[in-house]
């Protein structure tokens, strides 16, 4: 069971990396990443992890995703052949950060 749900969260980080490509309008310099996707056990939700540069941009970033939800939803349910398809709740990625902040202290203690 472990196997199947890393396999339908990897396919569901490629499937919806791709919708975003197409679908989200970022502003000029912003850059938003989906990081990973965490399904839950019995596969009715998935949490996805995006991670946006400039910080500053999220709010909007957010903005964006959540009002274009339904029609993210729709176009990975028609490419996907499971039932039910999980259903997205977006994540702000906060392990990026948190690593680049580790990184920054070690660089100091050299």
């Amino acid at each position: 069971m472990r196997d199947r749900i890393l396999s339908i969260q990897e396919i569901l980080r490629e499937e919806i990396s791709k919708i975003l490509l197409h679908e989200l309008d970022l502003s000029r310099g912003v850059l938003a990443t989906l990081t990973r996707v965490e399904a839950s056990g019995n596969l009715q939700q998935a949490k996805v992890y995006i991670s946006v540069i400039p910080e500053t941009e999220s709010k909007q970033v957010f903005s964006q995703l959540k009002h274009g939800i339904f029609a993210i939803q729709q176009k990975l349910n028609k490419k996907l052949r499971m039932r039910p398809v999980p259903k997205i709740i977006w994540m702000a990625e906060t392990k990026t950060k948190e690593a680049a902040r580790i990184e920054e202290l070690l660089e100091e203690n050299r």
